[in-house]
């Protein structure tokens, strides 16, 4: 399935590399392209170009073709930063899509402020992205605190006591561990082991012996991509059984490929409604879209592409031909639409949250399954 989802994403990427001469709204964005996280983001970009491809294919929005144009940051915030730049002020984007990580999306913001662009989606469920408000940032997910705390919560009322986490040495790991701490008071417990781990290197030599000291019946996981697939791994190496369970930042097919037979039994948060659920409207529909183009599978990270896009092309939508930065945000900040089967995304001038919705699936036969 890995290899089925990254070649259509090579081909889309390809196709959407530099704007084409038709292309009347540009939309940007800056994601993760090549590193620890790309086989999520590539998956996340083809759910994307689903709604875009088929927006296109009727005409566009009021008449004009839409195009995004796609940079490589690598998930160092440093280069989206200057990626966003780029978009903002040379290529002249109407807003931005899908950025990717909460240190990037965070490096970002003054740049959305002082030019007034909205970036719709980002792919990452920071609580600073939410309270306090950014004015220029709409959400279309749940934050990673709720999950998180959801994640020991559930653990706790399976029986299991002994809870460690690994958490994600930057501003990403900071804010999931707040939500974290909410479920162990409310579970009455305390962490068997917190264990912090270097963003891009971690060091696994020190951090599993430390899990395997602390007898961990179960393991949160607050990490990305390969991060965690490596690091599960040599838990495994290291003889510990223990329930594994992490956030939707790794809800992609990708990461399964990438844990191989350690993902059985694997938890994973999720922040929208269950990718197999084929009689959901959502769900039938983006399973059209992704069949016409030869995809037989839908998984998480699709769906949040394909969702944060829809809101984006219903607010374009609505804006009015010739659509202008500023009145994109005007159109956003009252905005109410259900994407499909009741899932409803809603903004005001003081809430920009969108869905708040948080589900658990557990990783069978190389599925996610709820």
């Amino acid at each position: 399935m890995k290899t089925m989802f990254a070649s259509c994403a090579v081909a889309l990427l390809l196709a959407a590399a530099a704007p084409g001469a038709s292309a009347q709204i540009l939309i940007g964005q800056s994601a993760d392209l090549s590193g620890p996280v790309a086989a999520s983001v590539k998956e996340t970009i083809l759910g994307s170009q689903l709604v875009i491809d088929q927006v296109n294919a009727q005409g566009g929005i009021n008449g004009e073709q839409v195009e995004v144009i796609r940079l490589d940051d690598g998930l160092d915030a440093k280069r989206s930063l200057e990626n966003t730049r780029i978009l903002i002020e040379d290529k002249k984007v109407v807003a931005l899509l899908l950025n990717r990580g909460t240190p990037n999306t965070i490096a970002v913001i003054p740049l959305l402020d002082k030019y007034g662009v909205a970036l719709v989606g980002p792919s990452t469920g920071a609580m600073v992205l939410h309270k306090p408000l950014q004015k220029n940032v709409f959400n279309v997910r749940s934050t990673y605190q709720r999950e998180a705390e959801k994640a020991v919560q559930h653990l706790n009322t399976t029986g299991i006591q002994r809870i460690a986490v690994v958490q994600a040495d930057d501003s990403f790991g900071k804010d999931a561990m707040e939500g974290a701490a909410k479920g162990f008071e409310k579970a009455n417990i305390k962490p068997a082991a917190l264990v912090l781990a270097d963003r891009s290197k971690p060091d696994f030599a020190s951090i599993v012996p430390q899990l395997v000291k602390a007898n961990a019946q179960a393991v949160l996981w607050i990490g990305s991509g390969t991060s965690v697939t490596d690091g599960v791994k040599a838990l495994r190496a290291a003889g510990s059984a223990a329930q594994i369970i992490t956030l939707s930042n790794n809800a992609a097919s990708g990461f399964i490929k990438e844990l191989g037979t350690a993902s059985a039994g694997v938890i994973i948060t999720q922040v929208l409604p269950y990718e197999r659920s084929f009689g959901h409207p959502l769900i039938k529909e983006a399973m059209a879209l992704a069949k016409a183009k030869g995809q037989n599978e839908l998984s998480p990270a699709l769906l949040e592409g394909f969702v944060a896009t829809k809101v984006l092309v219903e607010a374009l939508r609505r804006t009015g031909p010739k659509p202008t930065r500023a009145k994109l945000i005007a159109t956003l900040n009252t905005f109410q639409y259900d994407v499909g089967g009741g899932v409803d995304v809603n903004y005001s001038p003081t809430d920009h949250t969108g869905i708040d919705y948080v589900d658990l699936s557990i990783v069978s036969e190389g599925r996610f399954k709820r």
